[in-house]
């Protein structure tokens, strides 16, 4: 396709036959894709003021799936589908509806029980949902929304800031933010809640 992306420490490349399901051909570089997916993202968002979802809704593999395609759909033919394809993060592909399904049983159990706090319950919704890796692409973005959709929807709080800069880029932030991940990745959640605090 003559697409030729450089990648940030992190960021899961795109392999050669996602490439082709890109829908707007005139895109040539990684800025260009950017920009169109993050106008198809703050679409997505507009999608969702004022929008009710239940906690069982919230927590289904059908609401993720409509999320992620409400904010990649413009651009992406694979939007909302998962991926079949093996990355260099998460799971094999053929075990996420299984491990999904167990998330979205953990996620609401925990909310029904109180099992943490709501903002503990969203960073570890979120680190696990990362974790799995649903699609082909855009799932930190995915799983950052759906930690701020938990505290906004169930709890009426205010979402995350995520450090209020771009953590798509290389910077500070974005090496700070991976380095929480990893921490959350061993139990410990206090670094990617106070990353995602500030």
């Amino acid at each position: 396709m003559g697409l030729n992306f450089e990648y940030s420490d992190g960021q899961t490349p795109i392999e050669e036959e996602e490439r082709e399901g890109l829908k707007i051909k005139t895109i040539s570089t990684k800025d260009e894709l950017d920009e169109f997916e993050q106008q198809n993202i703050e679409e997505a968002t507009l999608w969702l003021i004022g929008r009710k979802v239940t906690p069982s809704t919230l927590f289904s593999l059908s609401f993720m799936q409509t999320l992620h395609k409400r904010m990649y759909g413009n651009v992406w033919n694979w939007a909302g589908k998962f991926r079949t394809t093996e990355k260099n993060l998460g799971i094999k592909a053929y075990q996420i509806t299984q491990q999904l399904k167990q998330l979205c049983d953990d996620g609401l159990y925990w909310y029904q029980y109180e099992t943490y706090p709501p903002k503990e319950l969203a960073i570890r919704f979120k680190h696990k949902l990362v974790s799995i890796h649903c699609f082909a692409n855009g799932n930190g973005r995915h799983s950052r929304l759906m930690a701020d959709l938990i505290l906004e929807k169930l709890f009426k709080l205010e979402p995350f800031s995520w450090g209020e800069i771009s953590i798509k880029e290389p910077s500070k932030a974005r090496s700070q933010y991976l380095k929480a991940i990893k921490k959350a990745d061993v139990g410990d959640f206090k670094p990617l809640l106070r990353f995602a605090e500030t």
